[in-house]
């Protein structure tokens, strides 16, 4: 019943959202296909310092972990990472989707968060003058019609424009404080403004029903103000709008000690922003993980900072919360801009949301209408963003199949040969149980597949010739394990026991075996992916994917079913084809039938009848 319930749940978690929709099935049960099986993409990255000096080895070790934990955080999506010389990194991704991971990858800057000082829409000519001597901004103070703008932006690794998420940064829930999205949590060190509005203006439209500059131009100095009238940002433009600006390399705007521009999405509409220094930094993010929320159930990003971080964004909160919050929430369209904290990666904004509260102890969440894509995204960029040099993308070429279609057929006829011979073997050598080991191989094959799937589907996982290997190691340790269990078990038959008892106390004999020889797999397995690199990860990984299905099969399937089939006739009397016959066996007391036979009476010999006859009677008469 429970091995029923498992393969009818990961059914149900292939399907997914497709659940109603059977024409659409066949696309969900695919198996993600390695670099040595199908198509990928390489692309080739340039390190170097902020200083321009060659980057040392040290550097170099870093970088690489790094990028191998984008691009295969699961720890099994194929891609790899290997250093060439110096100063080159070339990183391969197998599959379709590989140009959405190359595209994250290429991207390896320098995570900062800086205050957003300000912003204006895409498509607008308008110019924002120098910031006269009292500081009164000349430009973008007026209040339009509309309300507060929505001071978001989009979660997505490139900013492409498409998501319309309503992105705020509130400080953690704890025991002591449950803050809420609109007002400061109680005990906060901060000062509280003197209105305190209870929830944010029901008519909140994106900056998109205006194309003025808004924020507080006195804040920008004069040649960030310039190259931010300069800047045009076209919708999707993560990397040819940084040539407008002189950003000719990484170094601008990966300085946290200067003010930049960038371009990016505030609010469902790109448009250009004009940033204040970086006061957090992506090497201060200690974690940052995608959930959904125990109270909205919405998708959220949590994150956490180390101590250094802790102190410089609970400063940078306090002073966003005490002098924006409540004109953001008033309408102020200045103020709801300048409360906005931007998160840039690769000098492109990739999410800017608003500040609720002044946040002490490092512990955020990042709220907003995600969905899991885009807070997933997000987590990655916040958890993987910190490299310690800057890269440039030297070339991205599509990759072909290395070994091709048939390795894999010839990989997947080396399986099934390996399979018919342990049948054959099941049948010839225990006739009637090998029933059992033929059904354990098929739901281990079963479960195997769709797990291969669903890791496929939600984990990027892909399928590579030391994968397909680690898979054909499998049977034998299947078959091993029914192996065992039928040895113990003919071995209690052998003491002349019957077969119901027999069954329990050769599995309480096996089950210890069992267990024993796929621990010690399993922990081969581990220690081989942990050490190993390249494509030997793949078969480390497949082995102990299949070591702990072999488990599930052996308890819930394998020993269920011998128990079952020896409440039958045809086992339970030890038939000849069962496999369990007593006499072939070599039993001490046979038990196959339960009726005694009576032996054949001996007719008595005639002199020996004769003389009985005499002896009783002795007189002759």
């Amino acid at each position: 019943m429970l091995l029923l319930v498992l393969i009818v749940a990961m059914l149900l978690g292939i399907v997914g959202p497709k659940l109603f929709a059977p024409s659409q099935w066949q696309h969900r049960f695919k198996v993600g296909l390695g670099l040595d099986l199908s198509s990928g993409t390489q692309v080739t990255l340039q390190a170097q310092t902020l200083n321009g000096k060659p980057p040392s080895s040290d550097e170099m070790n870093a970088a690489v972990s790094v990028i191998e934990s984008r691009v295969n955080g699961t720890g099994n999506s194929g891609a790899q990472v290997q250093p060439q010389g110096t100063n080159l990194l070339v990183v391969t991704v197998p599959g379709k989707g590989s140009q959405q991971t190359i595209q994250l990858v290429s991207s390896t800057a320098l995570l900062m968060f800086r205050q957003v000082l300000l912003w204006q829409g895409s498509g607008s000519a308008t110019t924002v003058p120098s910031p006269a001597a009292s500081g009164t901004p000349s430009a973008g103070a007026t209040s339009s019609a509309s309300a507060t703008p929505s001071a978001t932006a989009s979660p997505s690794a490139s900013a492409t424009g498409t998501a319309k998420t309503s992105a705020k940064i509130v400080r953690a829930a704890s025991a002591s404080s449950s803050p809420s999205a609109t007002a400061s949590p109680s005990g906060s060190a901060s000062a509280s403004p003197s209105a305190s509005p209870s929830a944010s203006p029901s008519a909140s439209p994106s900056p998109s029903t205006s194309s003025s500059a808004y924020g507080n131009p006195s804040l920008v100095n004069k040649n960030v103000l310039a190259l931010f009238n300069k800047l045009v940002c076209k919708p999707g433009d993560t990397q040819a709008w940084k040539s407008q600006v002189g950003y000719q390399n990484t170094t601008p705007y990966n300085n946290p000690d200067v003010q930049v521009v960038a371009c990016g999405n505030n609010g469902g509409q790109w448009g250009k922003f004009a940033l204040d220094v970086a006061k957090v930094q992506g090497k201060q993010v200690t974690s940052a993980t995608a959930g959904l929320s125990t109270t909205s159930n919405q998708w959220q990003v949590n994150l956490s900072l180390n101590g250094a971080g802790a102190a410089a964004f609970s400063k940078l909160t306090s002073r966003l919360y005490t002098n924006y919050y409540a004109g953001a929430q008033s309408g102020d369209q200045n103020d709801a801009i300048l409360n906005q904290v931007a998160i840039t990666l690769d000098g492109n904004v990739v999410s800017s949301p608003q500040i609720q509260s002044a946040i002490p102890g490092g512990n955020a969440q990042i709220t907003g209408n995600f969905t899991q894509e885009q807070a997933t995204q997000l987590q990655n960029e916040l958890k993987f963003g910190s490299v310690p040099l800057n890269l440039k993308t030297l070339y991205v070429t599509s990759v072909s199949a290395q070994v091709g279609r048939n390795q894999l057929d010839a990989g997947l006829i080396a399986a099934a040969i390996g399979l018919l011979l342990v049948v054959v073997y099941a049948f010839l050598y225990y006739r009637g149980l090998g029933i059992v080991s033929v059904c354990s191989l098929l739901i281990a094959g079963l479960i195997t597949y769709l797990a291969v799937v669903l890791l496929s589907l939600y984990q990027n996982f892909t399928l590579e010739l030391a994968g397909i290997a680690g898979l054909i190691v499998a049977i034998g340790i299947t078959a091993d394990s029914f192996v065992v269990f039928f040895e113990r078990l003919r071995d209690e038959v052998r003491e002349g026991k019957q077969l119901r008892p027999a069954v329990e106390s050769g599995w309480k004999r096996a089950r210890r075996t069992i267990l024993v020889s796929d621990t010690v797999s399993f922990l081969a397995a581990l220690l081989l992916y942990y050490f190993a690199i390249g494509e030997v990860k793949g078969f480390a990984y497949t082995l102990g994917l299949t070591t702990v299905i072999d488990i599930v099969v052996v308890f819930l399937f394998t020993k269920p079913m011998v128990t079952l089939l020896a409440r039958t006739k045809f086992f339970g009397n030890g038939h000849p084809m069962s496999g369990l016959d007593p006499a072939r066996l070599g039993a001490k007391t046979p038990w196959r039938s339960s009726v005694r036979r009576n032996p054949a009476r001996r007719r008595p010999d005639p002199a020996t009848r004769s003389s009985s006859t005499a002896s009783r009677n002795p007189g002759g008469s």
